[in-house]
Order: C-alpha cells, then structure tokens, then sequence
C-alpha cells in the first residue's frame, strides 16, 4: 500500500542517539558563558595568588611621584610614590571576597524563605512574607554606615554579613511567586499523588525550574554587593587601610588625580569594575539561555537547523517496508524549487505542465482598406 502524495510527512526514522558527554556539557560552549567565565576565572586567580605576584607593598613610598606607566611601574604610581598595580592586584581579594560571600549567603536565605513560604502556604506563608516585606524596606548603605561608626574596624566579612542579610529580601519574592506558579503543576501533583516526601519535590522537582531565577539572583547580589564595597571605601566610610578597588578610587579622587591629569590612578580599577560586572552579567545571560528553552540557539541545541527560503525538505518513507513510494503512473514528477543562496536556474521539466509558456505573438496589422462611398 503506498502513502498518496499529498499526505506527506517529515519523519526521522533514525533511532533518537544517546546524550554525549560533550552534549552534557555545551553549557560550556557558549561564546557568552565562555567569555564570562574566562573573566571571572582570571580575577579570581588574581585574587588568591596577588599579594604574591605583587612587585611592590602597596603601602611603600618611594620618590617617583606621579609617574606615567613604564616598565618599572606597569601602571604608574600615585602622588606619594606608591605602585597602583601593586594596590590593583592586592586588592582584588577583598572585592572578589565581599561579593562572593554576600551572594551566596543571600542567596541561600532568599532560596529557603521564598521556596518554602510559596510551597507550603497557609500560616507559614503569610509570616514569611510579612518578614520579606521587612527586610525589603531596610536599606543596606545606611545600615552599613551605621555599624561601621560603632565598630571600629569593620572588616570585608562584617561588611558582607550586612549585605547578605539586607539583600535577601527581593530575590525571596521572586522564588515565593514561581513557585506558586508551579506547585500546582501536572509533574508536581503526580509526584505528590504516588508519595513523594515534601523535600523531594521541592528538590526535585520545583528547584530545577528555578535555576534560571536563583542564578540571576545570585549574580545580581554579587554585582550590588561589589559596587556597595567599593562605595564604602570611595566615600571612606569602610577601612581604608585595607586596598581593594574603592580604596584606590577614595585615594585618587581625594588627591585630585583627574585635575593633575594622572589616569593611570583611577582609569585602572574603573576597568576591573567594568569587566568584573561584565563577566557576571555574561554568565547570567549564559544560564537563561541554557534554562529557558525560547532563548536557547546552539548553546542548548546538539544541531543547528538551516532554513531556506522557497524549498522544504520532505523525507517520504513507506509504512510497510520503509522504501519512498512511487509516483504514481501517468504523473507529472513535482518541480523543486531551488533556495535563493544556489545561484541556479531550475531544470526545465518534459511535462507540459510545465513547459515555460512561450510569449505571445502579435499579428502582423495592415491598414484597413478606405470605405466604399
């Protein structure tokens, strides 16, 4: 029995191939997720090994007062003599430090307040979101400033526990409404119906939707609480006798780099906090795309499909024995199109159907004979 042609159909016979492990892992193949992660990844070695590969103690004067970059200082010194790499590469550490910490404590707080309080609902919901809506209106920069007037030596841990504490509150909103948007789905109610433990559909089946949305959190409380240390040090509230980043922008701005025409003070660190919140924000943008199936492109698909234009690739198959079916007798066989990137005009076909019409001939006129009178 062969298929008429006009109930035609695209079909991939081919059995559907086992995931590699290189299709596991095309996260990682992404021009934005890899660009991101390279950033990250040399600040953060930065971090660990730059007070080693300092060439200079940040804190030492010399007489080279406001010199240019050269190869003995590869990023000038400032207005006492001091060496800015070596300031730049200590004080990676601390920003890097802040930032980490208070987003993962953040995020941690904003996980387990929203997810629970928009799973289980009833009493403990209305507690924890009258307890979101709190912490929500706290301001962070004030609270900061507040504490730091009464401890004496507020250091990056202090500094990052009031961040992440302060911080939590929106990203807990956020996780509290996908989730109730998705307990009462299909899978949920399935896994809820055969006796699955709270915990395992809240781990298995809830959080795994919400990567996307914790890892957006996560970079964005990263982001906030960097910017925030580093205006804790620029506007000296924080200690500035521990470098990082704002500590070189408060000395350079206090000394007037910028009417003294020295750059090279404060150009370095603004370009460490540009391409630090750049490479963050790269990773996020990596993750939706790999969550969220309507952004992903070939990040998160094992093949890139080309469309053209004019043509559309038919794969007929026989239900019987697999073969193409046969035209039927007497049919004209079906003209291909050709896609506009072939440069080639179409075979003309032997049918008469479709014989290009041939162009019309215009008879000959003769003047019409004069009228009898």
């Amino acid at each position: 029995m062969s298929i008429p042609a006009t109930e035609v159909a695209v079909l991939d016979a081919a059995p559907a191939p086992t995931p590699s492990k290189r299709a596991r892992l095309r996260f990682l193949r992404g021009g934005k997720t890899l660009t991101g992660i390279s950033i990250l990844g040399f600040f953060t070695l930065l971090a660990v090994i730059g007070p080693w590969i300092a060439p200079y103690d940040p804190d030492m004067m010399s007489d080279k007062l406001l010199q240019p970059p050269s190869g003995d200082h590869w990023f000038g010194t400032t207005q006492t003599g001091q060496d800015v790499l070596s300031q730049i590469l200590v004080g990676t550490r601390g920003v890097l430090l802040v930032g980490f910490v208070a987003g993962f404590f953040a995020t941690v707080l904003s996980v387990l307040v929203g997810v629970t309080s928009g799973f289980l609902g009833g009493v403990l919901d209305e507690i924890l979101s009258a307890l979101s809506n709190i912490f929500l209106v706290i301001p962070a920069l004030p609270l900061i400033i507040i504490i730091a007037s009464f401890v004496s030596d507020a250091g990056d841990l202090l500094i990052a526990a009031v961040i992440a504490f302060t911080s939590w509150a929106w990203g807990a909103r956020v996780l509290r409404a996908q989730t109730l948007s998705l307990r009462r789905r299909d899978y949920v109610e399935a896994a809820r119906a055969t006796g699955e433990p709270t915990w395992r559909i809240i781990g298995f089946e809830i959080m795994p939707n919400l990567t996307a949305v914790i890892a957006s959190g996560f970079v964005g409380t990263v982001i906030f609480a960097v910017l925030l240390e580093i205006t804790l040090a620029f506007i000296g509230v924080a200690d500035i006798s521990n470098w990082n980043w704002g500590t070189v922008l408060f000395w350079a701005q206090s000394n007037q780099a910028l009417a003294q025409g020295a750059w090279w003070w404060f150009v370095p660190a603004g370009l460490c906090i540009a391409l630090l919140g750049t490479a963050l924000a790269l990773i996020n943008f990596g993750i939706d795309e790999f969550v969220n199936p309507r952004l992903r492109t070939e990040t998160g698909s094992s093949r890139k499909i080309r469309m053209r234009v004019g043509f559309t690739p038919v794969a007929r198959t026989d239900r019987t024995n697999g073969a193409a079916p046969a035209a039927p007798a007497g049919s004209a066989p079906p003209e291909r199109t050709p896609g506009p990137a072939s440069g080639r005009a179409p075979a003309p076909s032997t049918g008469p159907a479709f014989d290009e019409p041939t162009p019309e001939r215009t008879p000959d006129r003769t003047p019409d004979k004069e009228p009898r009178s």
